[in-house]
């Protein structure tokens, strides 16, 4: 694994319970890469991390193919949700606090 997708999961397993992060948020947090370079890190790595609590810009679930388990996930951490998506105005997390909106 390269520093950079160490970065990436760090993020991800600093995003706490109930939030989530766009691709994007990850990546412009970081200050490097793009959504692009994260969803790759994502997608060779990401199985050991909360991979549900990063999303598409539109909230949408990283994977269809794991869209109920994603679900499960949200329902179980009190993620806000609009039908199948993550509610990126209530959910998101910029990276500095818990309770940051």
């Amino acid at each position: 694994m390269n520093p950079y997708a160490e970065r990436v999961l760090q993020v991800v397993e600093s995003i706490p319970p109930g939030r989530v992060m766009s691709y994007g948020d990850v990546a412009e947090y970081l200050g490097e890469g793009g959504p692009r370079q994260v969803g790759a890190v994502m997608s060779t790595w990401g199985g050991g991390v909360p991979w549900w609590r990063v999303v598409h810009a539109d909230g949408t679930a990283a994977s269809a193919g794991h869209l109920q388990e994603c679900l499960a996930n949200w329902r179980a951490e009190g993620t806000p949700t609009r039908g199948d998506r993550a509610d990126m105005r209530a959910a998101r997390w910029d990276g500095r606090s818990v309770d940051s909106q």
